[in-house]
């Protein structure tokens, strides 16, 4: 069976586009019965944290150029030296203990798509557009909302548990439950809980569910049992609102693999191997 959930997290000195790297040929299957994941031949992944060179950890500030909600509104991420530095390739991915950066794109009860701008020098966020456009949600998104960085779906991965969806060549999504209004450009650590299989026009597009550490009820939850006791409703709630949110602008409703369930308690495991473009490289895998 192929796998369940792949990413490539990009591990690049370069700043200026995005980097690629190859695939680890090894597949996991989707144990019949239950929402955990394991290979084919029984091994896992060792979780000892591997760790790249060319990863470094950076004192990021924010620096916003242009108008908000104008088309040359960016924000840009620097050290404390004022170089610019790209959130999806310098800003670490993984913290130890189950815990991994989150970039904030897009505030809770907002609507400007905010996104990285993976083919723009040092990838700053920047709103969206369509046909020259600005593009907005239809409505408030009732979460914050962003990316794990040194992530990416790969597009030429067939997911034959999903429907045989391929991934949507974009950096990881995150979905954070948290009670605070964070700000764009903020960086949060969190704890992955769960995990929703979006199929985005034939794409594979997964929703990370997440909470940052300094929420009060972070403590708390740790699984998709917890988030229903502790924050109930809001996993059916991220589901329908990500299906639904097209359909005003009439498109279809987006649909979800894995039986349009959440997939539960992600577990991140890693591996490390060299590549002709890098020495060093992540692949990362999702495993539930």
């Amino acid at each position: 069976m192929a796998a369940a959930a792949r990413v490539i997290a990009v591990a690049s000195n370069s700043t200026a586009a995005a980097s690629s790297c190859l695939l680890l040929k090894t597949p996991f299957a989707l144990k019949r019965g239950s929402n955990a994941f394991s290979f084919n031949n029984g091994r896992r992944l060792s979780k000892r944290l591997l760790s790249c060179n060319a990863i470094y950890n950076p004192q990021v500030q924010i620096k916003q150029e242009g108008q908000p909600e104008t088309l040359d509104y960016r924000v840009f991420f620097e050290d404390t030296s004022g170089k610019k530095i790209s959130p999806w390739h310098d800003v670490p991915l993984h913290l130890g203990d189950g815990v991994f950066n989150f970039i904030v794109e897009i505030p809770k009860e907002s609507s400007a798509k905010m996104e990285v701008a993976t083919d723009e020098a040092f990838t700053p966020i920047k709103q969206d557009t369509k046909k020259g456009k600005l593009r907005y949600y239809p409505y408030n998104i009732n979460w914050n909302y962003g990316l794990l960085p040194q992530t990416w779906e790969d597009p030429s991965l067939a997911n034959s548990d999903v429907e045989g969806a391929f991934g949507d060549s974009d950096p990881v999504d995150v979905v954070e439950i948290g009670e605070s209004r964070r700000k764009i450009g903020d960086i949060l650590k969190v704890k992955p809980l769960a995990a929703l299989a979006m199929i985005d026009e034939g794409e594979l597009d997964w929703k990370i569910v997440a909470v940052s550490l300094d929420d009060p009820r972070a403590s708390l939850v740790n699984d998709i049992d917890d988030v229903e006791k502790h924050f109930p409703g809001t996993l059916t709630a991220i589901r329908d609102w990500f299906r639904d949110y097209k359909i005003p602008d009439g498109k279809p409703a987006n649909k979800f693999g894995l039986g349009n369930k959440a997939a539960n308690k992600v577990s991140i495991d890693f591996t490390l191997f060299p590549t002709p473009k890098m020495p060093l490289c992540f692949v990362l895998f999702l495993l539930f």
